[in-house]
């Protein structure tokens, strides 16, 4: 917020012809390339309408290079952002740490008991919200309902991964540039190891058993590994190891790929009009094994505001104003409410319109159905469904996905990778467990 002071010395340049700009706070924002992000950066001009004293700095960067660089910045306190968009893994371990400020002042006119109570409690720390949710999303299974009819298959709202594999192998069609299905395979512990992790859970793997000893050779993580790889080869994209997902994305919204298992937040996008088969999606709940758990994340994009901002109170104005129940009626307004952000806000759920939306009902229902306490078939020591909720897990789940990808590509066997991700995970566990005794952590 500017400050008295600042407000009536800009007043009185003003009134000497010297522009107010001079005296205003710039806000530098980190944020990731999704689709409801750069949307975000086009509508910012009804938030400097009515905070002429803020400027807006945007970097807007890959998945991958903003995890890098903001969690740089922030350990580091390198002090280049205000605002950053994290997500659900490193908003806890932040705030534990007092790197980020609490978002405990925000106005009452923001309704934070809007927000959806699974993605409230995984920003949150000791009860208090500490990134605010720009857009949640669980995973759910994209197919094109065209393909489908054509070949005499109906896709089922729980689908099983016998199902996907069976179904996915008769829609293929490379030829004509049709792929069976599109996954993840870009590395990276949010790119690949998220996709992996929710389908390994659903197998019945773990990644950890309660005594914290990495669980990555056992038989659920092989099975999980050999059948994504036979598949994605079988009748994936080439060079499926380069796709994320704004890759898999543009393939899908290019008509390229039959089925398509990825985040909820992809549903307005493949259905709007950037979309070639926008008349032709349908949307199911992510596939199980049959042991009780299913492929399905939980995740949010979230704003927060680095403890050390010198900019805190503008910096906490916009995160309110992006992630407000006022900021969802300025897109739907703009550009209908199949474009508002999705997974953040009950009111949005219960909102008729968005009701007739046709991932609507899909979405609230894969979100509910996530219970990070409980993410897979086994007890486990930790929270988190995609990830791991501990410090260790990004450069743990990093080094993991790189092997995979080289699974996937084909340069070594999944026993190979499987080996080597066993192997880096104890070696991180076990050195961190080290460290922590030889500083006199309990």
């Amino acid at each position: 917020m500017i400050s008295a002071k600042k407000t009536v010395l800009a007043a009185a340049f003003v009134c000497l012809g010297v522009s107010s700009s001079a005296f205003a706070e710039t806000l530098t924002i980190a944020t990731v390339n999704n689709g409801d992000m750069v949307r975000m950066q086009k509508l910012t001009n009804d938030f400097k309408k009515d905070n002429p004293g803020i400027e807006l700095n945007w970097v807007t960067l890959e998945e991958n290079v903003l995890r890098q660089r903001v969690t740089t910045d922030i350990a580091t306190k390198g002090g280049q952002f205000d605002v950053l968009t994290i997500g659900m893994y490193e908003a806890p371990i932040w705030a534990e740490r007092g790197w980020l400020s609490p978002l405990d002042d925000l106005p009452a006119s923001y309704d934070i008991d809007d927000i959806l109570p699974p993605i409230r409690e995984g920003l949150s720390h000791n009860g208090i919200m500490y990134a605010a949710p720009f857009y949640g999303e669980s995973s759910f299974t994209m197919y094109r309902t065209d393909l489908f009819e054509k070949a005499g298959l109906e896709m089922p709202d729980k689908p099983t991964w016998d199902f996907i594999k069976d179904a996915a192998g008769k829609l293929a069609d490379k030829s004509n540039e049709v792929y069976g299905i599109c996954l993840r395979g870009k590395a990276g512990w949010g790119e690949n190891m998220a996709f992996l992790t929710a389908m390994a859970n659903s197998y019945g793997a773990r990644w950890f058993d309660m005594d914290w000893k990495p669980q990555l050779d056992a038989d659920a993580w092989k099975a999980t590994l050999t059948d994504y790889v036979a598949l994605v080869q079988a009748v994936g994209p080439p060079d499926a190891a380069t796709n994320g997902y704004n890759e898999n994305l543009a393939l899908f919204q290019a008509g390229k790929c039959a089925i398509w298992i990825d985040a909820t937040a992809a549903g307005q996008f493949v259905t709007n009009a950037d979309s070639d088969v926008a008349d032709n999606v349908g949307f199911a709940l992510a596939p199980d094994k049959g042991l009780g758990k299913r492929a399905n994340w939980l995740w949010a994009w979230a704003l927060a505001v680095p403890a050390d901002s010198k900019n805190e109170a503008a910096a906490k104005k916009f995160v309110a104003w992006a992630t407000s129940k006022q900021y969802l009626e300025l897109v739907a307004a703009k550009e209908g409410w199949s474009n508002a952000p999705p997974g953040t806000r009950a009111s949005l759920y219960a909102n008729p319109e968005y009701q007739q939306i046709p991932f609507a009902k899909m979405t609230l229902a894969s979100i509910q159905a996530t219970d990070p306490k409980s993410p897979t078939v086994e007890e486990v020591p930790y929270t988190g469904i995609q990830f791991v909720a501990i410090p260790e897990f990004q450069s743990i789940g990093t080094a993991v996905g790189q092997r995979f990808a080289e699974a996937l590509k084909g340069n070594i066997t999944v026993d190979e990778a499987i080996a080597n991700a066993e192997w880096v995970t104890e070696k991180v566990i076990v050195r961190t467990r080290f460290l922590e005794k030889d500083n006199g952590a309990q």
